[in-house]
C-alpha cells in the first residue's frame, strides 16, 4: 500500500475562533465540498462540539456519479488548534486528514495535512495516477477558491 500524502495553507481573514467554529462544523463540509460530488450527511448528526470518537457518516459520488458511504471519526480535537478525522468505511484503505490553525499576519493560516492510500496493491497505484491524485488536488483547489469567497480578505 503506497501511502500519498497532500499538504497545503490557506491564510483565512479570520480569527483562529472563528475559522474553528467554521471547520469544526460538520454540516460546513457541504459548502466546501464540489457539488457534483454530491456529499450529504446521513443521520443522526451529533449537533454538539467537535469531539474526539465522534464519527460522522455521509453519501458522496467522487467518481463516475457512483455513490459511496464514507464514515469518517474525529479521532483527536485540540480545540481550537487542530483536529484529525480518518476514514473508517469509504473507497480508501487509508484516509487520515490533519486539520490545523495558527495565528497569522491579522488572521488564521490553515493548514491540511492530508496522507491517504488507495486499496488493491498495483491497480490502486495506476488508480491513483490516472484519476485519483487529479481529483483529490482538484477537491482541495475547489475549497481554495470557496474558502476565498466566504471569506474575502479585507473582512477580517
Amino acid at each position: 500500500m503506497r501511502v500519498h500524502e497532500l499538504q497545503q495553507q490557506q491564510w483565512l481573514p479570520v480569527t483562529v475562533p472563528e475559522a474553528w467554529s467554521f471547520f469544526s462544523t460538520p454540516l460546513n463540509l457541504a459548502r466546501i465540498t464540489p457539488p457534483e460530488m454530491r456529499f450529504n450527511i446521513l443521520p443522526p448528526l451529533y449537533g454538539g462540539p467537535l469531539c474526539a470518537g465522534q464519527r460522522i457518516r455521509y453519501t458522496v459520488r467522487p467518481l463516475f456519479g457512483i455513490p459511496l458511504i464514507w464514515e469518517t471519526l474525529i479521532s483527536e480535537v485540540d480545540e481550537p488548534m487542530r483536529f484529525i478525522d480518518e476514514q473508517l468505511r469509504g473507497p480508501f484503505a487509508l484516509w487520515e486528514h490533519t486539520h490545523m490553525f495558527t495565528e497569522h499576519e491579522d488572521g488564521t493560516m490553515m493548514t491540511d495535512h492530508l496522507r491517504y492510500a488507495l486499496p488493491m496493491g498495483l491497480l490502486g497505484d495506476v488508480a491513483h495516477t490516472l484519476i485519483v491524485k487529479k481529483k483529490v488536488v482538484g477537491i482541495f483547489a475547489h475549497r481554495r477558491k470557496t474558502l476565498e469567497q466566504l471569506f474575502p480578505k479585507g473582512k477580517s
